[in-house]
């Protein structure tokens, strides 16, 4: 089992920026990633990116690419996604989720809200 917690989300104005965190605790030396989702009122859940969690390799939506950055640090069984030149559009609930190989994703965090005003 995998437990993970969302922290970091807020309101901010467009243009700024905001740092997402994922707390994993459990089993988490068998993950192959874990990645960012978000779902926004009335929409699907949306696919951001995900990170390796060995070898760290990142891979983003085209819809984030340039703007969002996903990290982690494995010490610390922690993952973040840097949010730069935010856009009401990214007005969504957050989502971690976690995932032992690259068919699909296993755990799922509660979420943090992000709410991007003009």
């Amino acid at each position: 089992q995998v437990q993970l917690v969302e922290s970091g989300g807020g309101l901010v104005q467009a243009g700024g920026s905001l740092r997402l965190s994922c707390a994993a605790s459990g089993r988490t030396i068998s993950l192959y990633a874990m990645g960012w989702f978000r779902q926004a009122p009335g929409k699907e859940r949306e696919f951001v990116g995900r990170v390796t969690w060995n070898g760290g390799s990142t891979y983003y939506a085209d819809s984030v690419k340039g703007r969002l950055t996903i990290s982690r640090d494995k010490a610390k069984n922690m993952m973040f996604l840097q949010m730069n030149s935010l856009k009401p559009e990214d007005t969504a609930v957050y989502l971690c989720a976690a995932g032992y190989n690259a068919l699909g994703w296993n755990y799922w965090g509660q979420g943090t809200q992000v709410t991007v005003s003009s």
